[in-house]
């Protein structure tokens, strides 16, 4: 009888640690499961520079103007052939392929904006294009006065989007979080802007070549220099002629 009385108190004392083992085990089961933020094995961290993470590339598109046409007009006004003889002048500078004018078929001012394509091709043509590299189309019209559109292909800087929070920026136990690295959209509305603002986006590759001295300028200083003469500018008034009022004195 005491053997019996001793090997179930020995099942139960086997038990009761595989009890606690299988606890065990669960818990550390829960925790790892609970750490998956903190380190995922074969994905790589984003960067922290903000240029790595929202770089500013070099893309082909549009820029385009549309010109609104009055149905019983049938030409441009003083503003718009100024607007189309800039575009026309900015095609020469930055295009990378022909100017597609596209006028609209179904609306109230098809017949005017027909019109008005002859005079928008003649502005272009006195701007120093080529006719060969001007072509004319039309689109089906949504509404009663449609645009006549402009468009010519360029190189432009562009960044983003920008707006996407893959991860709460809050407290958490991420490891961006406790290791203090910026959030995924730091930075991006600065590139965004910055990619809009650059007039020429090859600037941001290279820079440009060294454009000539201002050769009058130029001269001018070296005469002066060599008579010995002050050759530093001087302004034909002083600093108290530039002011309007004697109020602060």
């Amino acid at each position: 009888m005491h053997n019996i009385r001793t090997r179930e108190a020995g099942r139960r004392a086997v038990a009761g640690l595989a009890a606690r083992a299988a606890v065990a085990a669960a818990c550390a089961l829960f925790l790892c499961g609970c750490n998956t933020d903190q380190k995922v094995a074969g994905l790589a961290a984003p960067p922290d520079d903000y240029r790595l993470r929202h770089p500013i590339t070099m893309q082909e598109s549009d820029h385009s103007i549309e010109l609104f046409i009055g149905s019983n007009r049938g030409e441009l006004t003083p503003t718009q052939r100024a607007q189309v003889l800039a575009f026309g002048l900015g095609w020469k500078r930055e295009a990378t392929g022909g100017i597609v004018i596209a006028r609209p078929v179904g609306s109230g001012n098809e017949q005017a904006s027909a019109d008005a394509m002859r005079e928008i091709g003649s502005i272009l043509a006195a701007s120093g294009m080529p006719p060969q590299s001007i072509v004319m189309r039309t689109y089906p019209a949504q509404s009663s006065v449609a645009t006549v559109r402009i468009s010519y292909p360029k190189i432009t800087a562009q960044a983003g989007p920008c707006g996407i929070w893959p991860e709460d920026i809050g407290p958490s136990m991420t490891r961006d979080h406790t290791e203090n690295r910026p959030y995924w959209n730091f930075g991006c509305a600065t590139q965004r802007n910055l990619a809009a603002m650059v007039a020429d986006p090859a600037d941001l590759v290279q820079p440009r070549a060294e454009t000539a001295a201002y050769t009058a300028r130029r001269t001018t200083v070296m005469e002066k220099y060599r008579v010995g003469n002050d050759p530093s500018t001087t302004s034909s008034g002083g600093a108290q002629s530039a002011k309007l009022t004697d109020v602060g004195k």
